[in-house]
């Protein structure tokens, strides 16, 4: 007899790796998963429903969620069917630019999402996980989480944050039989990745020094264009990542689904003492731009690639 449909929550999924994953789970053609893909505002719910197809109401429904809202997240869980098996904490915010010209409010407000969102919803569906000693956490990290990016300096601390916190609580939930999973993508080609960059081009940042300034219109964001296009991923990319993760028998602790960004992540571990990574960044970008430019070529064409399978189980 076939297994029962394990049931997935998905955050963030009005567009993006959320709305892919969402899909494509949907669309499974042994129909392992009941999708709950859920978002802020239903407003936005109409490329979700016409991308589900024939999925729609049968083995995927929609639903309000906002992971910053206590109140939302109990009257989302509360209109599930059943219990959770699979929880997908997809949704986060973005913020690039000068420290000193971006408020306290936004950075608290990245914080407010992509952390404590994150925890706040994993808080409320791990008790029934516990009680039936089963079930999977899938956080979609980033590689900012394992390395600090010049300008990004808010959401890089935020996905710190995520991995510090979700590193430690692994421990204890395999004593539950719990799995956590942070998927840890590079770029990733998406609207919200296009507008944010659109946004910050023609944004002032107030109270920066004009040098600073000129290091972030006239380096960082030419360098961050040059980084999307050459080893930047489709959402559907990830996706199949995650997907992976969601159906190992013994699920990773971390996956980096971009073996082409490999190489800058491994930048980092080669000295302990972040020396290396640090003057090496500073001066790629400050220094050596077109030196930065060609390896970001060579990135894409794979003359640098890592000897890494992107199938391979990270520890």
């Amino acid at each position: 007899m076939a297994a029962a449909p394990r049931t997935v929550l998905i955050s963030g999924c009005s567009s993006g790796i959320g709305l892919e994953l969402a899909v494509q789970l949907a669309r499974d053609p042994r129909q392992r998963y009941k999708v709950v893909a859920t978002m802020r505002d239903l407003g936005k719910k109409g490329p979700l429903e016409a991308a589900a197809g024939e999925a729609l109401g049968q083995t995927l429904t929609v639903a309000q969620l906002d992971v910053c809202s206590d109140e939302s997240v109990a009257q989302c869980l509360s209109s599930i069917q059943g219990e959770v098996d699979v929880l997908v904490n997809n949704a986060g915010v973005g913020l690039v630019g000068p420290l000193e010209g971006i408020s306290t409010a936004a950075m608290q407000n990245v914080f407010d999402t992509n952390f404590f969102g994150t925890v706040r919803l994993v808080k409320a569906v791990l008790p029934a996980m516990k009680r039936r000693r089963q079930g999977h956490i899938v956080v979609v990290s980033s590689v900012m989480g394992l390395q600090g990016v010049v300008f990004n300096d808010i959401y890089a601390a935020s996905k710190f944050a995520l991995e510090g916190f979700f590193e430690s609580l692994a421990i204890q939930l395999l004593q539950f039989n719990i799995f956590i999973s942070l998927v840890e993508p590079g770029p990733v080609i998406t609207e919200f990745e296009g507008k944010l960059l659109a946004q910050v081009s023609a944004a002032e940042f107030p109270g920066t020094d004009p040098e600073t300034l000129c290091y972030f219109r006239d380096l960082y964001l030419p360098a961050s264009r040059d980084l999307f296009r050459s080893v930047g991923q489709s959402p559907q990319d990830v996706v199949q990542a995650i997907v992976k993760v969601i159906n190992s028998s013994r699920p990773p602790l971390r996956r980096q689904p971009n073996v082409r960004y490999s190489p800058l992540t491994m930048l980092k571990a080669v000295h302990p003492s972040g020396r290396l990574y640090v003057l090496s960044s500073h001066r790629l970008l400050f220094r050596w731009p077109r030196l930065l430019n060609l390896g970001l070529r060579c990135l894409a064409c794979g003359c640098l690639r890592s000897q890494v399978s992107p199938d391979s189980p990270h520890p």
